[in-house]
């Protein structure tokens, strides 16, 4: 890993960290799922942090950013974009969505309905969009920062699998300790300390640590690691979906962008095992847990699996 890179990094993880106190891990995985190329949702309790470093990210970055705030009267063409009749020309002429940028944070995105949601799955997945039958490439990069309040909330729809496949990580903020919230006190004094941050990356050199991250070695006994977890989902008594191929090569590429953000160039077990909840949580559906259980029985059966998995020495 060159000075450069680890330099980059550093400023990034300590820019963010000024405004989000006290989340040291919740940042780094954050920073993963940018650099890995997925994307981030963030699920938690309202006021604890979430948007705010969504759009410290986004501020960290010199890089096109929007805002989409996300409501049940928000349809796909307020996302996308629309044609627009131009009488004086006589013809139609598209006119670009919010989705065309380089930061996209999508606000609590589970306050807008499924088909809305589901606007943004061929953007996440292939970064491109399809409107009336024309195809329109997406800038790199492309990163989307969704936030969403536990589904238990009053007037929220539940992201559908398929959605929640596209996101690389799902992560929790969780309350700040004490000593965090005071200092908290203080930098909010004279107003959000997040619009007074300045982009310490330019989409050049975000582009190049993407490139370096796919160049971290992967071990074949890790690969086996991964994959021995992965069909352990798929057989395990308790769980009516297990973790696609698709979710199998988001871990390996999750793995190898911590290993780059911790400074190695080469991927550990104990990556996978820091990776294991907020990579394959949101992708299994546990058998007979009500919808609201799913998230915390989910996290409890990957815990299990890592336990019963073989470590590869």
């Amino acid at each position: 890993m060159s000075d450069d890179a680890r330099n980059r990094i550093e400023s990034l993880t300590r820019n963010i960290a000024s405004v989000l106190l006290g989340k040291e891990d919740v940042i780094k995985l954050a920073i993963v799922a940018l650099l890995g190329e997925g994307h981030l949702l963030i699920e938690d309790a309202p006021g604890v942090g979430k948007t705010s470093l969504a759009k410290a990210i986004a501020h960290s970055l010199n890089s096109q950013f929007c805002r989409l705030q996300c409501t049940p009267d928000l349809l796909p063409s307020d996302i996308l974009g629309t044609s627009v009749y131009l009488p004086n020309k006589g013809e139609f002429e598209f006119r670009k969505g919010p989705i065309f940028t380089n930061v996209l944070l999508a606000d609590e995105i589970n306050r807008t309905t499924p088909r809305t949601q589901s606007a943004l799955l061929e953007a996440m997945m292939e970064h491109q969009v399809s409107v009336e039958g024309t195809t329109y490439p997406l800038s790199r990069p492309f990163f989307v920062l969704a936030t969403q309040n536990p589904f238990e909330f009053e007037g929220t729809y539940p992201l559908p699998e398929n959605q929640l496949d596209r996101f690389m990580l799902r992560i929790e903020v969780g309350y700040p300790g004490r000593s965090a919230e005071r200092q908290a006190f203080k930098t909010h004094r004279s107003g959000e300390p997040v619009e007074a941050l300045k982009p310490v990356l330019v989409s050049e050199h975000l582009r190049e640590l993407q490139m370096q991250v796919r160049d971290v070695q992967v071990d074949d006994a890790i690969s086996d690691y991964i994959l021995d977890i992965v069909a352990a989902t798929r057989e395990h008594e308790q769980l009516s979906l297990g973790i696609s191929t698709r979710g199998a090569l988001t871990m390996y590429r999750a793995a190898q962008s911590l290993a780059l953000v911790e400074g190695r160039d080469y991927v550990t077990p104990d990556d996978i095992k820091h990776l294991a909840v907020p990579v394959f949580a949101h992708r299994i559906i546990c058998g007979g847990v009500v919808r609201e259980g799913q998230r915390h029985r989910a996290q409890q059966v990957i815990l299990q699996i890592l336990d019963r998995t073989r470590v590869p020495t």
